[in-house]
């Protein structure tokens, strides 16, 4: 995949709070899923190098790190991006929340690369192989052109 344009840090790890880039205080508890503490984890992980294939804090892989932190909250997602692409429900682009997870296409047509919202125009991704854990915003050139989908997962 290409490199993304910026690499964003700032704030307390593991605290989704205003003044981080895009980020804002992501809803509550809904559905059973605690959506703050979710994006508290991904935050958390900020830093952790890409690794194809990697689904730990050895080094993740985009759906690796989306599987990794719905896991460490006890919700399964399959391993690859075009199978967590089909699960939970779509949401409009205007409705996304915090720890919806975001769909791009950006090695092959359709959904091949995911993130999980922030709110506002952040999210955090692992994004490839000269990258690290980080958050971006949506409204980038490069990633508002490869927006493809939001899904929810509760």
């Amino acid at each position: 995949m290409p490199a993304p344009e910026a690499t964003t840090k700032g704030g307390p790890t593991g605290h989704p709070v205003t003044g981080l880039p895009g980020a804002i205080p992501p809803r509550g508890s809904s559905g059973g899923l605690d959506f703050a503490a979710l994006v508290g984890t991904a935050l958390d992980l900020r830093g952790i190098a890409y690794r194809y294939g990697g689904a730990d804090p050895g080094g993740f892989d985009c759906s690796g790190f989306t599987q990794y932190v719905f896991a460490q909250h006890q919700l399964v997602l399959p391993r690859g991006v075009r199978d967590q692409f089909r699960i939970g429900r779509s949401v409009r682009p205007r409705d996304v929340e915090p720890g919806d997870l975001l769909f791009f296409t950006t090695t092959a047509p359709g959904a091949s690369h995911v993130a999980i919202a922030l709110g506002e125009d952040g999210f955090v991704h692992a994004p490839n192989s000269a990258g690290v854990v980080r958050i971006e915003r949506l409204s980038s050139g490069y990633w508002s052109h490869r927006f493809v989908g939001a899904r929810r997962m509760n």
